[in-house]
């Protein structure tokens, strides 16, 4: 591993990249024949200037104490991203692992490890400003994109709580004031019947006022031969989303941006099948019913003003409200009877302020202030594990409410001490509240809990930035962040304790450069992550037949490096990306709760024993030493036209789902290896698209989760013609 690691370095230091900025789908229209090519030409040799808006001021990318990828919409089709699933092959260290109803997102080895809706994941998605569903909803598609930023290392000053890991900021395209009637629409053909259609139409309403209307949906066969008795859908997919948009701007001092989005998402069934099958990933068998269908809406409302002195105030609010509804074969054969089915609610509430200081000055500050509201619910009879089912002596049945309320009051304060040399602190307070109002009937055993917890935590940062010139800058910074804890759920044994909190804290030194007049732009990080109290799911201390959460008492250490590189080279455009890795447990025991066990166990002191694992010095889970991804593309020109073939590389090693690192018990993920192609026409203002994804169909699994593997996409190809206007 450390030879090709050190052979990975050196490529990526050679690799280059830049995103193709020919046709605009979702931000302007195609470019101006009339244009000649010596001043086309011109515009594309440089890397463009990437900002990043994550903490609530926009700022280049390369004078940032940040590491991140930011992608625009262009380079989400170019790379063939179309889900969040996918951002793994584009970004150094994270890895993105989809069991359906849920994912496990982990940036650096950090993010969500155990699946439930008690466990908040630690990379928090964004949305126009607002932060998400922490777990359910993960597949609502990327169409009309402005950009997204993909953040690494913890964010706990801005983003606050459930950013451990990093953070994704996903942010469409505002309406246009001043931009006419415009916009484009696209069709799409490929493989297993895909059909698919997308557009948006920016509307002109007053001189002052603009709307934005956008669509998508894509129509697809199974991927799965699935052999029954089994009922419901054969996974065929069915998507059906849409936002509207309006932007007020009355005078220079205000704005007010609304936007709506509507999704319904029938994904037909996430067929899995047993973690050790010597099948094929995509001919499984189920006798249950399958299903599987999200529906969700959210409005978010941005008012910005800014005072005659410079200062902004600005409130983002967010509403959002959704339902998941899934039902599988919980043994994945057709000869067994166990079989799992929920509906879940969730409604969330949230209010954001901030205040910040004008951008000029030797000291630049924002205060801000944060509030969110998330509520679960299980409807009666909708939550049941059968094992097998139609028998109360059989089911494990859940019904009640979980909400969770979160206060926080954060702010950051920047000095120049030179005009080359910046010192940055920041800081986070927030308070974090979960309960559960729940009914369990345990194989006939009724259990009732009503049960809260409280969190507090101070996370903050403090970094130093020093511009060597205009072309070179340094940082060096100390963050922390935090994960609440939650509950829970009755098992039998009364009712058991919360699991507490996890914290980071991380070490980072970063190098920015550009170089050959602005044609390569370059990243290089080094971090180090203490993690502590990272929450696990291992058998009761005193009783290992019940699972149980807790946290691992010892600290464990993650170390690694990153490198990123784009450049522009006349017609040749590449970029690249390299993550290094390595990740070890601290002091724990435990006992692994796929088998039985009824010694006792104690996390921090053992003994070890066959049963109770001495896990010290383990790898942590869903953190693969080497993740690595390359892209490459070259325009033709041809008269007017532009015809641009683009070549993508990303791979992901092998990585671990549970710390016991059970072979036998499925616990390896194997490395995954991807590659996607595409050639783009572009004539006047049509664009064709011939594309593939996966074309080397490697069946990959995608998640391990309840003794079931889930299967990544296989290969898919067609045909896309977008025209603008």
């Amino acid at each position: 591993m450390k030879a090709k690691t050190r052979r990975c370095v050196l490529h990526a230091s050679l690799l280059l990249s830049f995103p193709w900025c020919g046709f605009a789908l979702a931000q302007s229209a195609a470019p101006d024949p009339k244009n000649k090519p010596d001043e086309t030409k011109q515009e594309v040799t440089t890397v463009e200037t990437v900002v990043v808006t994550a903490e609530r001021r926009s700022r280049p990318l390369q004078t940032s104490p940040i590491s991140a990828t930011v992608l625009s919409g262009d380079d989400l089709a170019n790379k063939g991203i179309t889900v969040v699933d996918q951002l793994m092959f584009v970004t150094p260290s994270a890895t993105v692992n989809n069991f359906g109803q849920g994912i496990d997102f982990n940036i650096r080895g950090i993010g969500k490890g155990e699946h439930n809706s008690q466990t908040t994941t630690g990379v928090v998605t964004y949305r126009d400003g607002v932060a998400t569903f922490p777990g359910y909803f993960t597949g609502e598609p990327y169409y009309d994109i402005a950009t997204v930023e993909i953040l690494r290392g913890p964010q706990g000053t801005f983003v606050g709580q459930n950013a451990t890991g990093g953070a994704v900021f996903v942010t469409s395209n505002d309406p246009i004031i001043g931009g006419g009637h415009s916009g484009y629409v696209q069709g799409q053909l490929g493989n297993y019947n895909d059909f698919g259609l997308q557009g948006t139409l920016n509307i002109p309403l007053a001189d002052t006022l603009a709307a934005r209307v956008a669509f998508n949906t894509e129509d697809r066969d199974s991927f799965w031969n699935i052999d029954g008795p089994y009922t419901g859908s054969d996974a065929r997919l069915r998507l059906r989303s849409a936002r509207v948009g309006l932007n007020w701007q009355p005078n220079s001092a205000l704005t007010v941006l609304f936007k709506t989005d509507y999704s319904h998402l029938d994904f037909g069934a996430y067929p899995a099948d047993p973690v050790n099958g010597a099948n094929d990933l995509f001919d499984v068998t189920a006798n249950a019913e399958l299903r599987a269908v999200d529906w969700l809406v959210r409005s978010v409302l941005h008012v910005d003003y800014r005072f005659a002195n410079g200062l902004l105030l600005r409130s983002i609010s967010g509403y959002q409200k959704g339902n998941t509804q899934y039902r599988t074969d919980l043994d994945g054969t057709r000869t067994g009877n166990n079989t799992f089915r929920d509906s879940v609610d969730e409604r969330i509430y949230s209010q954001e302020f901030n205040l910040l200081s004008p951008n000029a000055g030797w000291m630049k500050w924002i205060l801000g202030a944060y509030w969110q509201k998330d509520t679960l619910g299980f409807p009666p009879k909708e939550f049941v594990i059968g094992v097998p089912p139609g028998s109360p002596a059989s089911e494990y049945v859940l019904d009640g409410t979980n909400p969770k309320e979160t206060w926080a009051a954060f702010g950051k304060i920047g000095f120049d001490l030179t005009d080359r040399l910046e010192l940055e602190l920041g800081g986070r307070y927030t308070r974090s509240t979960t309960a559960n109002d729940v009914n369990v009937v345990q194989y006939g055993l009724p259990l009732k809990q009503i049960q809260e917890a409280e969190y507090t935590d101070f996370s903050g940062k403090a970094a130093l930035n020093f511009k060597l010139d205009s072309k070179q800058f340094l940082y060096a910074f100390a963050a922390s962040g935090f994960r609440p804890g939650g509950l829970n759920v009755p098992v039998g044994l009364g009712i058991p304790p919360p699991f507490d909190e996890e914290k980071v804290t991380s070490y980072e030194l970063g190098w920015k450069s550009i170089w050959l007049e602005g044609k390569v732009r370059t990243q290089l990080t080094a971090f180090h992550n203490d993690y502590k109290n990272f929450q696990v799911i291992v058998g009761y201390p005193t009783f290992p037949t019940f699972g149980f959460e807790l946290n691992v008492p010892g600290t464990t250490k993650i170390s690694g490096f990153e490198a990123q590189v784009q450049a522009s080279l006349d017609d040749w455009k590449f970029d690249a990306g390299l993550g290094a890795m390595r990740s070890s447990l601290g002091r724990f025991y435990a006992v692994d709760p796929r088998g039985a066990s009824v010694v006792p166990c104690d996390p921090s002191t053992g003994p070890a024993s066959a049963s109770c694992i001495a896990l010290e010095g383990r790898d942590q889970t869903y953190a693969p030493d080497l993740t690595f991804n390359f892209g490459v593309q070259r325009e033709f020109r041809v008269g007017d036209d532009i015809i641009t073939p683009r070549f993508n590389y990303g791979y992901i090693s092998e990585q671990w789902a549970t710390l016991f690192q059970n072979e036998s018990r499925g616990d390896r993920i194997e490395s995954r290896r991807i590659v996607n192609a595409q050639i783009a026409w572009l004539h006047g203002k049509y664009l064709w698209t011939l594309y593939g994804t996966n074309l080397t169909d490697q069946h990959y699994v995608a998640a391990i989760n309840s003794g079931l593997r889930f299967a990544g996409a296989p290969r898919q190809y067609g045909l896309r013609l977008a025209m603008s206007f």
